[in-house]
């Protein structure tokens, strides 16, 4: 594995809507349990289960529940009673995020669709039940302005190989940085994080890899706090947008360039093929990645060795098999 070491230490704490872990919480008494996060992304982080409903003191069962009115700043109801849980919720919610700032959180899969919950997309209707648009479940927009850093999903999204592959990536990429600022605190430090980023950087937004370098090399114009603030901002910021094949081809035959003058023409010409293979989409990334791993390890290439872009999360989760 390049590099040989993700670079963190202990398990990924991420939040999580408890029906996703097959906690039976839902209003009919029900989970929606999600396999793959419970028992394939659960063997690498630590998960913080949460349930808006429940712990706000609702029961199980209890009545359906649905968003009413302004959709900036939308009301909790019950569809069948009309009961306004609204101010029960938005209560609950101000004690939960203080809770969960303290438990250093790396990011949030929310449930899809939730009044409580849904981080987009969630059905509004008027008082007399009239579907009129969409909106935020109250505890995730909640919750995303108090974490605008954080990486965030829902599961829906996350069927998506493209969009699974980005969020597991940025909840890595975050938790290193927490862990980088909290034990590394030098100027080389930082120099040393962004170098090991850089590749994975461009393969998301040339923009901002352009951006992060100019800010490191006119790093010593700014307090450290305001530093790492506008770094990781600005990192956070250019993760969140997709590595189309177009930019991973970039960044591949970028990183060919460190073996000009290693490879024979055979190696030159196989290497070629399998990206434009990927470039095609008739191969996913892993394919030209293997085999860049493997010339990395054969001619001993430093700067690539380094690159978190070649196994930005555990291989085990198989993430660029289908991408």
């Amino acid at each position: 594995m390049i590099p040989s070491k993700l670079g963190m230490h202990g398990k990924i704490k991420l939040g999580i809507s408890s029906c996703l872990l097959g906690e039976k919480v839902r209003y009919d008494g029900g989970h929606k349990l999600d396999p793959f996060l419970r028992n394939t992304l659960g063997k690498y982080v630590e998960w913080v289960p949460v349930c808006p409903e429940v712990e706000s003191g609702l029961p199980v069962p209890r009545d359906a529940m649905h968003l009413v009115g302004d959709p900036d700043a939308p009301r909790l109801v019950t569809v069948n009673t009309g009961i306004d849980h609204t101010n029960r919720m938005i209560r609950w919610t101000n004690e939960k995020l203080s809770e969960l700032e303290r438990m250093d959180l790396c990011g949030f899969v929310f449930k899809s669709r939730s009044p409580s919950s849904g981080m987009r997309g969630v059905k509004l209707y008027t008082p007399e039940g009239v579907l009129k648009g969409r909106s935020i479940g109250i505890f995730a927009g909640a919750f995303m302005k108090r974490f605008p850093l954080l990486p965030v999903e829902d599961e829906g999204r996350l069927q998506n190989p493209a969009l699974r592959e980005n969020f597991i990536e940025r909840v890595f990429v975050f938790k290193r940085w927490k862990e980088q600022v909290r034990e590394k605190d030098t100027l080389g430090d930082l120099v040393s994080f962004h170098t090991m980023n850089k590749l994975l950087t461009l393969a998301h937004s040339p923009k901002h890899y352009a951006a992060l370098g100019n800010l490191v090399a006119e790093s010593k114009r700014y307090h450290r706090e305001a530093l790492h603030e506008k770094y990781i901002t600005a990192l956070m910021e250019g993760l969140r947008l997709i590595a189309t094949a177009k930019k991973n081809t970039n960044v591949l035959q970028h990183m060919t360039g460190y073996f000009k003058k290693r490879l024979t023409s055979d190696e030159k010409q196989e290497l070629q093929e399998v990206i434009e293979s990927y470039h095609r989409g008739l191969v996913p990334l892993i394919v030209p990645l293997t085999l860049l791993q493997h010339y990395v390890r054969k001619y001993n290439v430093e700067y690539l060795k380094k690159q978190y872009y070649l196994n930005p999360h555990p291989i085990e989760l198989m993430l660029r098999n289908h991408i």
